[in-house]
């Protein structure tokens, strides 16, 4: 853009990062409106909080309350409304933190749009790959019902269409799985790709209560 330069800060990504004893990343959950998304990305930002690491999470509701606010539900809306959370999300992995973003995220040109935000292997895509049958009946919201009676429009998985991931990096079902297993799944993944540095979750120990 005209008259805009990037200012290079003195302190650099890997030396925030090596502060944290941690490689930062950015854990993007996908799917359904009731699949799981935000329960299973909390319950692993807890766990890795409790371990020592320095996390953040971005939930699709919370952000729509304040830096999303004036977005509708419209395919542009929605667009924009992933463009801005990939922008944070970029700048929070910038500042060395692992960040976990749970948003339906519907479109396959959006999630790519935020992966190539990133440099390689610092975004990892989490399908939540529950049935709509089985979202639907959980409606902890009731939005299905309402979809249904026409109340709501463009409602993804009724009205407006979900594109399935391709090829994601962690594949979860949680209508199969319980939460303890969900979250092992990620634990695992981040172990193998050797992201977290604190030994202690190299014990891939899952806290009690999940």
């Amino acid at each position: 853009m005209e008259n805009i330069a990037w200012h290079t800060h003195r302190v650099s990504k890997e030396a925030r990062s090596n502060l944290k004893s941690q490689k930062p990343c950015l854990i993007w959950f996908t799917g359904l409106s009731g699949s799981g998304k935000s329960t299973v990305a909390n319950a692993v930002d807890a766990l890795l909080h409790e371990q020592g690491y320095h996390t953040y999470v971005l939930d699709g509701d919370n952000v729509r309350h304040r830096l999303n606010k004036d977005l509708g539900f419209s395919d542009s809306d929605r667009v924009e409304n992933i463009r801005r959370i990939g922008e944070v999300s970029s700048l929070l992995v910038d500042a060395g933190l692992i960040v976990l973003s749970a948003f339906i995220s519907p479109f396959t040109s959006d999630r790519r749009m935020v992966r190539n935000m990133l440099p390689e292997g610092e975004f990892i895509e989490v399908f939540i790959n529950t049935p709509l049958d089985v979202c639907e009946q959980r409606d902890p919201k009731g939005l299905y019902q309402k979809a249904r009676a026409g109340e709501i429009v463009n409602f993804t998985g009724i009205d407006s269409r979900y594109d399935v991931p391709e090829n994601p990096e962690i594949v979860i079902n949680t209508a199969e799985m319980r939460l303890k297993e969900c979250t092992q799944v990620v634990l695992d993944y981040l172990v193998e790709k050797k992201l977290p540095r604190n030994s202690e979750l190299d014990e891939k120990t899952v806290g009690n209560g999940l």
